[in-house]
């Protein structure tokens, strides 16, 4: 019934229905939810729920790495996952619906689902028994609010998913963890809102790692878009990229799958394991003190990437032409000697 479910919330976003704009695809959120790698025990919370897939895909985690592990999950285990791990909002009507269904079906008997505008919280209102272990979210893209909300943070922009980013590091305990999708302007945007919110990010967090997704992604949305990956409480020094290059083109027919992040996951594995820098064509580390430090610029510019070669003068390719006349010409009059 969960797939069935799933399924049917896909078919939604594929179809450009109202619905599928609550869908993340299921092969990226299972990739965040590996490297954040959530305990049981540890409060997980998705302050922009949509349909739960990463309150739900969380839970399968934890289920399937208690498994695998061969301790299994004890009475305790069960009734703290069930009652005490997974948290969200969510503003629309029918997403709040299909989320609450959604953990149902997986599993999840009582979702701690508030049906809310996340934003309208002032945020200097949040305490210590307000906030959570782990962040999971995918905040909309391109969304607008309205004055009032901007009063609820202390660096004001109309753009939502800079509110949600400061909701974010406001409610995540000191050593907290998250991982969060946005669009990759984000990293790069010279507005005054977007430098302090970088600022702010790479000063109260360790931004450890950013995953740059390919166009498509997201079918339905034309936008480019980051995973970032960070930790509450230290700054950031280093921050790792990895670049998500595909052979071909991600859309309806072609969606992103497991298999193109498994070097993703493989990589950023073993560079929390090795204090060594990760770099490979596709990865690469930046030294935060040698970016720029007025605006705080993260462009995701690969390094690494092959150089093409530079086009020729016309000149040069004329000579060449001239010169394989020549010997083609002598090798013809070879041939005639010979005859």
């Amino acid at each position: 019934m969960s797939h069935l479910y799933e399924s049917k919330i896909k078919n939604m976003g594929n179809a450009g229905r109202n619905g599928g704009e609550y869908y993340t695809p299921r092969p990226l959120i299972k990739t965040i939810v590996k490297v954040v790698a959530p305990e049981i025990g540890k409060t997980i919370y998705d302050g922009a729920v949509g349909s739960a897939g990463f309150l739900v895909e969380a839970f399968e985690y934890l289920v399937s790495t208690s498994s695998t592990s061969g301790n299994g999950l004890s009475t305790k285990d069960v009734e703290t996952l069930q009652k005490k791990t997974f948290y969200g909002k969510e503003k629309k009507s029918l997403a709040y619906i299909i989320g609450i269904m959604n953990m149902i079906l997986h599993g999840i008997e009582a979702p701690n689902i508030v049906h809310t505008n996340t934003l309208a919280e002032n945020i200097t209102d949040i305490q210590e028994k307000d906030r959570y272990d782990i962040v999971l979210a995918n905040p909309p893209f391109g969304g607008k609010e309205r004055a009032e909300v901007q009063q609820n943070f202390p660096i004001k922009t109309g753009e939502t998913a800079s509110l949600f980013l400061q909701h974010f590091i406001k409610i995540l305990k000191a050593g907290g963890k998250a991982g969060r999708v946005i669009k990759n302007t984000f990293l790069s945007n010279t507005d005054n809102a977007s430098i302090s919110l970088r600022k702010l990010l790479l000063e109260s967090c360790n931004l450890h790692t950013v995953l740059d997704l390919p166009g498509g992604t997201f079918t339905g949305a034309g936008v480019k878009t980051v995973v970032l990956f960070f930790e509450k409480g230290k700054p950031t020094k280093k921050t790792w990229f990895y670049q998500l290059n595909l052979d071909r083109n991600l859309g309806k027919t072609n969606p992103l799958n497991e298999k193109d992040l498994e070097e993703f996951v493989e990589l950023r594995l073993r560079q929390a394991q090795s204090p060594e820098d990760m770099e490979t064509e596709n990865s690469w580390t930046v030294n935060i003190k040698d970016i720029d430090q007025e605006t705080f610029d993260l462009s995701v510019k690969n390094p690494n990437t092959p150089e093409e070669a530079p086009l020729r003068e016309p000149k040069e390719i004329l000579k060449e032409i001239a010169e394989l006349d020549k010997e083609t010409s002598e090798i013809l009059n070879s041939i005639k000697d010979l005859i």
